[in-house]
């Protein structure tokens, strides 16, 4: 996968997509649609996230991810890509089971991107041809891969495909941003589709914009649903998010 690189353990590099591409247009249209966001996309600036274009690493990272924390994905992403060189369908099956565990993947994970390189290989699943298809078939095909919900393929559409238009209802932190910055206790969905439409057709740049308040790009806005909890400012990053900034 071309793009930007990081080193692993051993000094490898390991392979990143390039960032969320972001026009003017989106920015603008945006501000027009809503003040506080308006004010709250001056106030924190650009906001870069990485991408991983190709789609069936992405899946293969996704998987990585889920229930360990992000420090614990680097380093085991950065073991896969240092094993296998190139993060392949082909690459992956050539490995056995066992060496793929050794790195620290549990076997259920591994069954999992085995499952999925096998699809790929047998021509089962075509993922180029995902770019051709709609938001919600690209979903739902997505998420009836074992070891995909409904909110991995929603990232991934994002941090992937790049889809403009993806505001998910299933990350925590997209609607603990929406509490902060617009001062609700709760986020039912009714309320968070009216967001949806509110920000259409550019959910995605407005999701970039509230994992940032999220994670505290506006520490004078507190999450009004956590207070007197002793609650933890969130990290800005939904739970097994495919990639990081």
């Amino acid at each position: 996968m071309a793009g930007r690189g990081r080193t692993d353990e051993g000094g490898r590099r390991m392979p990143e997509g390039d960032f969320f591409r972001c026009d003017q247009a989106a920015v603008d249209y945006l501000a027009r649609k809503d003040k506080k966001l308006a004010a709250a996309m001056q106030a924190i600036g650009p906001v870069r996230r990485e991408v991983m274009p190709d789609l069936f690493q992405a899946l293969m990272h996704a998987i990585t991810g889920q229930q360990i924390s992000m420090a614990a994905q680097r380093t085991v992403w950065g073991r896969l890509c240092g094993l296998l060189g190139e993060v392949t369908p082909q690459n992956l099956l050539a490995r056995p089971q066992a060496a793929l565990q050794a790195l620290g993947l549990s076997a259920r994970k591994v069954d999992y991107m085995r499952g999925i390189a096998r699809q790929v290989v047998d021509g089962e699943l075509d993922l180029p041809g995902m770019a051709a298809l709609e938001d919600a078939e690209v979903c739902r095909r997505l998420s009836a891969l074992r070891g995909i919900g409904v909110w991995t393929a929603e990232m991934l559409l994002l941090f992937s495909l790049q889809r403009p238009d993806i505001l998910s209802y299933d990350d925590l932190a997209i609607r603990r941003g929406l509490r902060m910055l617009y001062r609700h206790k709760e986020m039912p969905r009714e309320r968070f589709e009216r967001y949806r439409r509110r920000f259409s057709p550019y959910g995605s740049l407005a999701s970039l914009y509230l994992w940032a308040i999220a994670g505290g790009a506006l520490p004078q806005l507190d999450d009004p649903a956590e207070r007197g909890k002793g609650g933890v400012r969130p990290s800005g990053r939904g739970r097994g998010t495919p990639v990081k900034s």
